[in-house]
C-alpha cells in the first residue's frame, strides 16, 4: 500500500480530543486498508463534531432528523474512487464523528473513548469501502468480524457486548 493520507479536523468544542486519538484514527484507517489488500495511495478525511452538527448532517443527507454516532460519504462506487488531481491519490471519502456521541457510547458499553472512536472509525472505513450492515444477515455479521479484527489487532479488543435490551 502507497501513501495514506488522514486530514483530520475537530470542528466542535463539547468534548476534549484525548492526546493520541488523531494517531488512533490515522492506525485505523490504515489498518483497514491493510485488512482489505487495497492498493495505491488514499485519502480519508474524519471531522469530529458536535451532536448537533451531526444532526443537520444526517437530516440533510440521509432524511433522518436526529443525531447519530457516526456518518461515512464515500467518494467511490463498486471499488472505484475519485482521484485527487494533484497527488494521484484515491479520495475514499468523509468520516463524520459525534464526539458526544462517542462519549456516551464509551460509557454505556463499559470501553474507553479511545476504543469507541477506534471503532467508529474502522466502522466508517468499511463503509467507505463499500460494506453495508443496514440490510442486516451475513453482510452485517462478516462487516462485523472484519471490525472486531482489526480493532483486536490494534489492541482494542472488545471487552463486552454490542447488544442492548430493548426493554432495559
Amino acid at each position: 500500500m502507497k501513501n495514506v493520507k488522514v486530514i483530520i479536523s475537530n470542528n466542535q468544542k463539547d468534548v476534549k480530543i484525548p492526546t493520541g486519538v488523531r494517531l488512533l484514527v490515522r492506525r485505523c484507517c490504515n489498518a483497514v486498508l491493510v485488512g482489505e489488500n487495497f492498493s495505491g495511495a488514499a485519502e480519508i478525511s474524519v471531522t469530529f463534531v458536535n451532536d448537533e452538527q451531526i444532526r443537520e448532517l444526517n437530516r440533510e443527507y440521509r432524511n433522518i432528523d436526529k443525531s447519530t454516532d457516526v456518518l461515512s460519504f464515500p467518494l467511490g462506487i463498486d471499488g472505484v474512487f475519485d482521484i485527487n488531481n494533484d497527488t494521484g491519490a484515491q479520495m475514499l471519502g468523509d468520516i463524520v464523528i459525534s464526539m458526544q456521541h462517542a462519549v456516551d457510547q464509551a460509557n454505556l458499553y463499559g470501553h474507553s473513548l479511545q476504543r469507541e472512536i477506534g471503532f467508529l472509525t474502522v466502522h466508517s472505513m468499511l463503509h467507505l469501502l463499500g460494506y453495508d450492515h443496514e440490510r442486516g444477515g451475513l453482510e452485517m455479521v462478516h462487516m462485523r468480524e472484519k471490525e472486531e479484527a482489526v480493532l483486536t489487532q490494534l489492541g482494542l479488543k472488545r471487552n463486552g457486548s454490542y447488544y442492548m435490551d430493548d426493554e432495559a
